[in-house]
């Protein structure tokens, strides 16, 4: 049975999504797959020290968007210096574990994970090495010479790949979706269950796994409005009292901390508002039209401008009174929900199948 190694980042939960994604897709064709986090690669203080070097920039307005247009994005002395400084660490870390078990396929959905591969594969010629970036501008860090294959989801992420390593040959795929969102309940089961209204408004609203922007605001905006609103703050503690406290002045809010309900509260919604992420090709398989808040820097702006032109969105400011403005007039406007959109989890698996076919590693 070959074996895959796939390393993630818990940078949020996005990375892991995709990490599993993959995984999932091996094991049907009969691979052993372990999934490690990039992070960890950096040793307990280094790994923390990233986690809190990237937290600190989203806190301090400016800073993340000044580090990735102007270091990461092209490639900068800055972008430089923290690739050096991760690989210390990582490249070891990862060339033991490489040397523990024999290991067919690396899989990269980390910028720090795929240099770390850039720098060892030269010395495991037999080692395929693949990147898998859904950004729609992936940045220096994601793109090294030595990689065998990169997946992306967007033409303009395989031209961006480009930019760095001009012989590529990106293939482009489908984000793939979590099963659960297929089996998704009807709205009028959903709603039954959460003792939501039939016919009342009702908005899922979240930003990530981190809970990102004035969620707790917006979240009483939208309920004093008279909107049902189920609000999740996912690991951020904080926000999920703050939703709990405030949902006991509001009773169309709903609060909700980490939770395995999504697909279930989706379809409750007629509308998803959320920043730019997995949430929205969730939403898009649920059917749900997109209010996208511009609260994640740097990529994030990027990837909000795609989902955008991919359609079925609108964007809207991040205060409170401005995106229950924005909110009540796409409510408005969008039809009910009826079905599900064309994509199926098949159009991510036979795209996945063709690309590991491209490097000979078909079934």
């Amino acid at each position: 049975m070959p074996r895959a190694l796939l390393l993630s980042g818990s940078l949020g939960m996005g990375h892991d999504v995709m990490a599993e994604a993959c995984a999932g897709s091996l094991h049907r064709r009969g691979w052993q797959t372990e999934t490690l986090d990039s992070l960890r690669l950096l040793g307990k203080a280094g790994g923390g020290l990233g986690e809190k070097a990237f937290r600190a920039m989203l806190s301090l307005p400016g800073a993340y968007d000044a580090f990735h247009f102007e270091a990461l994005r092209p490639g900068g002395r800055l972008a430089r210096a923290a690739e050096r400084g991760s690989s210390r660490y990582a490249v070891p870390a990862l060339r033991s574990e490489l040397d523990r078990q024999p290991t067919r396929l690396l899989v990269s959905v980390f910028a720090t994970a795929a240099a770390a591969a850039g720098r060892l594969k030269p010395d495991y010629p037999e080692l395929v090495t693949a990147t898998f970036c859904t950004d729609v501008c992936p940045h220096w860090m994601w793109v090294h010479p030595s990689t065998d294959l990169y997946l992306v989801t967007s033409e303009t992420a395989r031209h961006y790949i480009r930019r760095f390593h001009p012989e590529a040959d990106p293939v482009v795929v489908p984000a793939p979706v979590r099963p659960q969102f297929y089996a998704a309940p009807s709205q009028p089961d959903a709603r039954a269950e959460l003792g939501i209204p039939a016919d009342a408004p009702c908005v899922l609203l979240m930003a990530g796994s981190w809970g990102i922007g004035p969620l707790r605001e917006i979240a009483e905006s939208l309920a004093g409005a008279g909107v049902y609103t189920l609000a999740v703050a996912g690991r951020n503690e904080r926000l999920a009292a703050a939703l709990t406290e405030a949902a006991q002045r509001q009773p169309c809010l709903r609060p909700f901390g980490f939770t395995d309900q999504i697909p279930q509260l989706m379809a409750a919604a007629d509308l998803v508002i959320t920043s730019s992420g997995d949430t929205c090709s969730e939403a898009r398989v649920i059917g749900r039209h997109l209010l996208l808040l511009d609260v994640v820097p740097g990529h994030g702006r990027e990837n909000l401008q795609h989902e955008l032109e991919r359609g079925g969105a609108d964007v809207a400011p991040a205060d409170p009174a401005g995106l229950t403005r924005a909110a009540r007039a796409c409510l408005s406007r969008i039809a009910p929900p009826t079905g599900r959109v064309a994509q199926t989890a098949d159009a991510w698996e036979a795209a996945f199948g063709a690309a590991l076919a491209k490097v000979g590693l078909a079934a």
